[in-house]
């Protein structure tokens, strides 16, 4: 598998999901979610975002890692419709470790590449400790004969290690035992600025191995800070810099999108 945006400084712009039916926070209004999501990408498109991925943000509480049914029906039917939206390469994140159905949801739909938050190892978070299932989800992808590519938090937003191991070990895991088409570089939250020096290290220790998988930056990526980061980095996601007002929640904003993507450039 390999992830081929068309471009070397990658920009995948965030698609973030109203709140699904049966989420606490679902409104009743389904047609409401999808013209949302819609119309997120359009902007993201016209702006010039390189790819696109959808994920589940509005059903917080998050389960840990797996979601009911409906979650993956809903996740489904959504992306098949913006992969008729849009030629533009898609990828699926179902939260908060639901790696099965990202896999499963992209395989139907016809998505590109899934991001898994945790894929190996385990982690704190306000689910409880998340057990990477690498070897249940590659071997899911091989049954469902999916061309699907897989991206991999190192270290994910809104977690904590149970334990300190070297950064070269945590990649060298993610990218030769996990299988992984790429990893992902992030900060302490949504919206919140990845450290320099960590992605830097997470670039080190991939270079040290010598294979050929791009490093990701996962949050806090904006205008003023993605020239710089993609330096460093092959790609950035990015979602609340592009939000009207920079507010995570609110819709997509065309102009912000295409003042970022002008300054990656």
């Amino acid at each position: 598998m390999s992830l081929d945006f068309d471009a070397d400084r990658a920009v995948v712009g965030m698609v973030h999901l109203a709140a699904l039916p049966g989420a606490p926070s679902f409104d009743g209004d389904r047609a409401a979610i999808r013209d949302a999501a819609l119309r997120d990408a359009r902007r993201l498109e016209a702006g010039g975002a390189d790819a696109l991925i959808v994920e589940n943000f509005g059903d917080a509480p998050f389960y840990a890692d797996d979601v009911p049914k409906h979650v993956v029906a809903s996740m489904t039917a959504l992306v098949r419709d913006l992969r008729r939206e849009t030629d533009l390469p898609l990828g699926v994140n179902v939260l908060r470790n639901d790696a099965e159905a990202a896999v499963s949801v992209a395989a139907a739909a016809d998505a590109d590449f899934v991001r898994v938050n945790v894929h190996a190892g385990a982690r704190l978070t306000d689910q409880g400790v998340v057990e990477g299932q690498a070897a249940e989800t590659v071997r899911l992808r091989d049954r469902l004969d999916a061309d699907v590519s897989m991206l991999a938090d190192v270290d994910v937003k809104h977690s904590a290690a149970l334990a300190e191991r070297p950064l070269t070990e945590e990649v060298a895991e993610l990218l030769e035992r996990g299988h992984a088409d790429g990893v992902v570089a992030s900060g302490a939250g949504t919206g919140h600025e990845t450290d320099r020096d960590h992605l830097r290290a997470v670039v080190d220790a991939r270079d040290s191995l010598g294979v050929d998988a791009p490093v990701f930056v996962g949050s806090g990526v904006t205008r003023e800070t993605v020239e710089e980061t993609l330096d460093l980095a092959d790609g950035a996601i990015v979602g609340t810099a592009l939000k009207e007002g920079g507010e995570t929640t609110a819709p997509v904003d065309e102009a912000r999108v295409r003042e970022l993507v002008d300054a990656a450039r």
